[in-house]
């Protein structure tokens, strides 16, 4: 049960970001939140800042407020594909890899990032949402282009 909530959970998820509904972005998460990208090596050796780093809703519902009327990137969006996810033995905690592609405005398209996220969940009022979710990718490379959430 908790496998298929969580896949449908990711699946919603995606969605929201490759179709440009990044206003719902937030919603996935619990107020107080945490959502961090970092790369594989930082995590393993426990640094705490990420490339992106939001400890709040308000801190996500800003970044995506800064997408729409202040950064200035190039036209792209994103397809993700996400594996299955291992339930931890909490059955409130989840590993999931992840592949994301890249599109941009001329049509090319590139495997973005790879990785995993590492997850801790709350139920709330019957809805399953992340209290923290860190994206581990698997380069320690990052584009300047990292503007979408991953």
């Amino acid at each position: 049960m908790m496998l298929l909530r969580l896949a449908e959970l990711n699946a919603a998820y995606a969605q929201a970001i490759d179709t440009d509904q990044l206003e719902s972005w937030p919603d996935f998460f619990v107020e107080d939140c945490l959502y961090k990208i970092t790369s594989a090596d930082n995590h393993k050796a426990g640094y705490a800042a990420g490339i992106v780093y939001a400890d709040t809703g308000a801190m996500l519902r800003d970044r995506v407020n800064a997408l729409r009327t202040a950064n200035i990137y190039e036209r792209q969006s994103y397809r993700h594909i996400i594996g299955l996810p291992v339930i931890g033995t909490d059955q409130m905690s989840a590993e999931t890899p992840f592949m994301v592609a890249r599109i941009m405005r001329d049509g090319k398209t590139a495997l973005f990032a790879t990785g995993v996220y590492l997850d801790k969940l709350r139920e709330t009022n019957g809805k399953l949402r992340f209290v923290q979710r860190i994206v581990v990718c698997d380069s320690s490379y990052f584009d300047t282009l990292l503007a979408i959430p991953l």
